[in-house]
């Protein structure tokens, strides 16, 4: 089977989130250089359409964050819906749809960014329409949709700094792929860029020079053996290390005076970040400079929170299977924060092993159920409180 639904986005309760996703995907909005302004104001406009209070804040040029709001009280504070705009690169191998044309085939929407986030993005804007069109749910509605989330949550932490009327929360839920599988929290996240320096000459006298490249070389040998002496948390696992990234040198026959390698470090909540920088600049020694690029905390919440067992009961998850955890970052990192340990859960259409691969799919069974489960999520968080 193999069809395309019409892409007409009707302001009406019956606003269909297939069409709207494939709307969202014909927008390229690869990161870098992301350029999400067009699909930012499209949302924009359409959330105004219906009634939404929408603002939208400026990443850099051509990028846009929204921030919507509707049904806000001053006796009960909203829940925040929470998603990002742009994707990853297609990569290098082929694909075999049109990443850019949201088709459906057999059930799946293709795509860039169909699961990793347009999907869940689609999904949280259709139930926050809808949901208002059915009653008023006690506290309202905040969607915080960003630019520049795929590098770091490079444009959360931007508007974090530099927007200021946040105002307060009652929960959070981040539209990230999870197969509609409630998680209660992710580990943090430390980026950084290791350099070394030294001195050029020619390759057939290294004696006169100092190379970089060695100092750089034993200094990944050191990462490779890194201990954290961090015991096990009992959501988020062990913490772990990676070098992704090396360059460093001109040319074949010179003595190189500049290398560089990066670390991706992926924290639990038993790490302390300060801590751990100095035991990194000790242990890789002066010879190595250490820039932070990103610097994120793990995302937890317990699980007898009331907001987490609402979550659980709605989307039917089984306890006894225990709690889930994710490997990879989110906005959540900011917004947690941001809403001083507000309970927060990652919970998305997606499927978390599509995301960033070629021919990139969602179930479009999720999507759908996805936009039941926000509105359950929002008219039943605002009975709790």
């Amino acid at each position: 089977m193999q069809y395309n639904t019409p892409l007409k986005i009707k302001n009406t309760a019956s606003l269909d989130v297939i069409s709207l996703t494939q709307k969202l995907i014909q927008f390229n909005t690869v990161n870098p250089p992301g350029n999400e302004s067009g699909i930012a104001k499209f949302v924009g406009r359409l959330l105004t359409e219906n009634g939404f209070d929408v603002k939208y804040h400026v990443f850099t040029e051509g990028r846009l964050h929204v921030i919507a709001e509707k049904g806000l009280s001053e006796k009960v504070s909203p829940i925040v819906l929470s998603g990002h705009f742009d994707t990853v690169p297609l990569g290098a191998k082929k694909w075999s749809v049109e990443p850019y044309s949201g088709k459906v085939i057999d059930d799946k929407l293709f795509g860039r960014g169909s699961s990793d986030m347009k999907g869940g993005l689609a999904s949280m804007v259709c139930a926050a329409i809808q949901v208002f069109k059915e009653g008023l749910p006690k506290g309202g509605v905040r969607l915080i949709l960003t630019s520049a989330e795929e590098l770091g949550c490079q444009g959360m932490v931007q508007l974090s700094e530099t927007y200021n009327n946040f105002g307060s929360a009652s929960a959070i839920v981040i539209g990230e792929p999870t197969s509609n599988i409630p998680a209660i929290g992710h580990k943090g996240a430390l980026y950084l860029n290791a350099s070394a320096t030294g001195i050029t000459a020619h390759s057939s006298m290294p004696e006169l020079g100092d190379n970089a490249i060695y100092k750089v070389a034993r200094a990944i040998s050191k990462i490779e053996k890194f201990k954290f002496d961090a015991e096990i948390d009992p959501l988020l696992g062990f913490p772990t290390a990676n070098v992704g990234k090396i360059q460093g040198g001109i040319n074949l026959n010179s003595v190189p005076d500049y290398a560089e390698f990066s670390i991706d470090m992926r924290l639990t909540g038993k790490i302390n970040h300060k801590k751990l920088i100095k035991k990194l600049r000790y242990d890789l020694g002066d010879e190595i400079s250490l820039e932070i690029l990103v610097d994120l905390q793990a995302v937890r919440t317990d699980e007898t929170n009331p907001f987490v067992q609402l979550v659980y009961n709605i989307c039917k998850y089984n306890k006894e299977k225990g709690p889930v955890s994710l490997p990879y970052l989110t906005d959540g990192s900011v917004l947690q924060k941001l809403y001083n340990g507000t309970p927060t859960i990652i919970l998305g259409p997606g499927q978390s092993n599509m995301a960033h691969q070629t021919n990139e799919y969602c179930f479009t069974d999720k999507i759908i159920q996805a936009v039941e489960i926000y509105k359950n999520i929002i008219i039943k968080n605002g009975e709790l409180n």
